[in-house]
């Protein structure tokens, strides 16, 4: 009786618990990016590439915010829209002076982020894991401080 009881209590838990802990695999420098960062966090997903000029131009910015929002439940991560990988996006990520995360693996499926064929794109995905919004073209850290206020504002 007590083992049943036990296998139903992990079972539940394991059930309860399985939209969580999902690490977004790894970054730039071949680190884990951990389910912590966005586990019940806001992101800040961009896509970019190296040809994009809008996107050097959009970098700094995007570094800003993520220094800016560093000790708040929001995280700005990058994807490279061209697929590099290992080395390659390591290359890119430092040739464009991109000081926030990037994502090897494409977190499109898991948020389910619409389509781009123009970059850059950015899209702000609430702490729900709910996409909230698609911006086109160059941000600016001010800009996206105040969008992510207003979504946050709306619940």
């Amino acid at each position: 009786m007590a083992r049943r009881l036990a296998a139903a209590v992990v079972l539940i838990g394991s059930v309860l618990l399985g939209g969580c802990g999902v690490d977004l695999g790894t970054d730039q420098n071949g680190k884990k990016v951990a389910s912590e960062r966005v586990d019940q966090h806001w992101l800040v997903v961009n896509y970019w590439a190296e040809w994009c000029g809008p996107c050097r131009t959009e970098v700094p910015e995007l570094n800003a915010l993520s220094q800016q929002l560093k000790d708040q439940k929001v995280s700005v991560f990058g994807v490279n829209f061209d697929g590099l990988q290992g080395e390659d996006l390591k290359t890119a990520s430092n040739a464009l002076g991109i000081q926030f995360t990037v994502l090897a693996q494409d977190p499109a499926e898991q948020y389910d982020l619409p389509k781009s064929e123009a970059l850059p794109v950015t899209y702000i995905i609430d702490d729900k894991g709910k996409v909230r919004e698609q911006l086109m073209g160059e941000q600016t850290a001010a800009g996206l401080t105040q969008k992510i206020a207003e979504l946050k504002g709306k619940g």
